[in-house]
């Protein structure tokens, strides 16, 4: 991903919930409210269709830290946006993973990572967060556009959709059923929270 340095160095004015949020936290710039959110730690929320959630926790994941971004960007118009990517998540990017993927048998399991994109540039606000990586998602089996405050259902609806016509179909996963890397998600996304501990 790149350098934050990347970012829209835009004044922050008051067009509406989100921007007025972060002017009443004294930031004044979009790099600067990215950086905030940034350092804020890193954690699951209790209500990710809460678009607010994120300072009422003082903590946040990748899809609440991107969507509220995307969001101030949109309030703020600048054309900066959220995506939601699938991505093969290995022993190289979560300690303990090789322990599902030979229980299952399967080469990788297929996750969910958010990231903004403005002009060429590609941004991940939860690199360096303890977020239970060890490395930051840089290649992905898709790619998409979606709207700041993307709901979970058609977030995992989205990834449903890509698993049925990406990944099952592809030859790495020849003769592996849905169920079971709907399994393997399940017990990886509990590793990756256990991780952050």
């Amino acid at each position: 991903m790149d350098s934050y340095e990347n970012l829209p160095k835009a004044k922050i004015t008051s067009s509406g919930e989100i921007s007025q949020k972060f002017l009443d936290l004294c930031i004044e710039t979009f790099q600067e409210a990215c950086l905030y959110v940034h350092n804020l730690k890193y954690g699951y929320n209790s209500d990710k269709d809460d678009k607010m959630i994120l300072f009422l926790e003082n903590m946040c994941s990748c899809t609440t830290k991107h969507g509220v971004i995307a969001g101030l960007a949109e309030e703020l118009k600048i054309s900066l946006y959220k995506k939601v990517g699938i991505y093969k998540l290995t022993e190289a990017i979560s300690t303990g993973l090789d322990k599902i993927l030979i229980k299952y048998n399967i080469p990788y399991v297929p996750m969910v990572h958010c990231f903004l994109v403005y002009a060429k540039f590609r941004f991940d606000l939860t690199e360096g967060n303890n977020n239970g990586k060890k490395t930051s998602i840089e290649e992905f089996i898709h790619e998409e556009k979606v709207i700041p405050y993307i709901s979970r259902k058609d977030e995992y609806l989205l990834f449903t959709k890509v698993l049925t016509e990406k990944i099952l179909s592809s030859q790495e996963m020849e003769g592996i059923e849905r169920r079971t890397l709907l399994k393997a998600r399940e017990e990886a996304i509990k590793l990756l929270k256990d991780n952050i501990k």
